[in-house]
């Protein structure tokens, strides 16, 4: 008698543990998420340092600033430029990407001064 309660037991531990699932599911997406919102921002982070030193010597930095981010966020980003007298400053936004369908994360946008150089 005690071996058939055990099996009985047995059965109902593995109908909780699939009861539990969608929560680890759910948990492991948020911690996809939270970390391609900080890559993304590093990435624009280093678009905008890449368009600012292209910047300061004369050069493409819209290109550069674009080639300095990973390929799949590339389409995703724009940089713009300011000229601050001696120095130019580049933005760089690049779109923060979802991994959950229709919801928006909105853009990292990031910016990074350089001085000219003469």
């Amino acid at each position: 008698m005690p071996y058939e309660h055990f099996r009985r037991d047995r059965g109902q531990v593995a109908i909780e543990y699939l009861g539990f699932i969608p929560i680890l599911i759910l948990v492991a997406m948020a911690a996809v998420q939270i970390g391609l919102i900080a890559y993304t921002a590093q990435q624009a982070g280093t678009a905008a340092r890449a368009g600012a030193r292209s910047a300061s010597l004369d050069g493409p930095f819209a290109q550069d600033c674009q080639a300095a981010v990973s390929g799949w966020l590339a389409d995703g980003t724009a940089c713009a430029s300011a000229g601050l007298g001696d120095e130019v400053e580049v933005t760089a936004t690049v779109d923060i990407p979802s991994i959950v369908p229709g919801w928006d994360f909105g853009d990292a946008t990031k910016s990074a001064t350089m001085p000219l150089d003469h």
